[in-house]
Parts: C-alpha cells; sequence; structure tokens
C-alpha cells in the first residue's frame, strides 16, 4: 500500500475533484476558516460584519489578490469573524482542459497547478498571514491547512450560493462555523 507523504508526514488524500481541473475556466464555490475557527476577523452586529484590525488586513488581501491575477474574480464574497466564503470565477485560461484534469509530470502531493483555486488560495493566505503576524508581532498560525470547494455547475445552484454568502452575517447564529459566545 502506498502512503503519501509531504516533508515526512501523512496527509489526508485531496477532497478535490480528481476528474476536474482546477485551473480551467469556471465557476468555484470556497470556503476558508481560520485555524480551529479561531475569531479573528471581526464581529457581526446588528447582522453586520463589522471587521476588526485582522478582519481589514484579510479584505485588503484578499482584493490585492485579484488586482494581481489577471484570469481570477471574485462574483461575490463576505469575511466573517472566522470564515470566507466566495465565489470565484476563472475565465480566459490559456491552457484550455475542457474541464479535464491534465496535469504537468510533477502533480506530486503538494502540487498546485498554476492559476488554479489551490495556487490562488496558498497565495492569498501567505500574503495574508504574513501581514497579520507583522501586525500581531507573531508568528502564530492564522489557517486551518486546507479550504473547501464547491464546483457551481448551473445557475440555480450559483443563485443559492450567491444568497447563501449575502445572508451569512444576518444567519450567523445558525451558522455551524459559530461558536456562540465565548
Amino acid at each position: 500500500m502506498k502512503t503519501n507523504k509531504f516533508q515526512n508526514k501523512y496527509r489526508i488524500p485531496s477532497a478535490r475533484a480528481t476528474w476536474w481541473d482546477y485551473s480551467s475556466e469556471g465557476l468555484y464555490f470556497i470556503t476558508i476558516c481560520t485555524r480551529n475557527q479561531e475569531i479573528l476577523f471581526g464581529e457581526i452586529e446588528s447582522e453586520q460584519m463589522i471587521l476588526s484590525p485582522i478582519g481589514k488586513i484579510v479584505e485588503e488581501e484578499w482584493l490585492k489578490s485579484f488586482s494581481i491575477r489577471g484570469e481570477l474574480y471574485c462574483e461575490e464574497y463576505v469575511i466573517m469573524p472566522n470564515h470566507i466564503h466566495a465565489i470565484l470565477q476563472i475565465k480566459n485560461n490559456p491552457v484550455e482542459t475542457h474541464g479535464r484534469a491534465s496535469l504537468p509530470n510533477n502533480n506530486g502531493v503538494a502540487y498546485r497547478p498554476p492559476k488554479s483555486i489551490s495556487s490562488f488560495v496558498a497565495g492569498f493566505k501567505s500574503a495574508a498571514t504574513t501581514k497579520i503576524n507583522q501586525y500581531r508581532q507573531s508568528t502564530m498560525p492564522v489557517w486551518q491547512t486546507r479550504f473547501h470547494d464547491h464546483i457551481i455547475r448551473d445557475f440555480e445552484e450559483y443563485h443559492r450560493i450567491q444568497n447563501y454568502i449575502i445572508d451569512n452575517p444576518r444567519n450567523w447564529q445558525k451558522d455551524k462555523l459559530y461558536k456562540g459566545n465565548l
């Protein structure tokens, strides 16, 4: 039985769909959580998200990410106290794969295809962590190691997810990532 190790540690197999190239054109719903779902980015007051200084750093780095990545667009997003939800779109990708995975030979366990959702999330997390830790004057982890993604397949699904993101601050106390008043 072959085991996948990265930096001599066992890794859980990827949750990404093996039949899909995450650098191909499409719409993606992603959720990125803080480490241990720690409340870092602010709080909900009167059904509105109020960003903390760290939340403002996250938002600045989030928006900057789209100005430096010509293939990636943010359709909708919300920064919550301990996570981010977003609908992302990849457009005008010069390597058309028709949604089929076609990775180069260097696709080991830590490989991220260029201009892919995984590559974007890794770059965003890294940039935001650097700025957050400069602010906090620490080297504490910020993010959980993985993120959730979902390939959006049709308009109804897009509309349902878009409404979920927009309504997330209003529905915070019903959210599975809500930790109550700690």
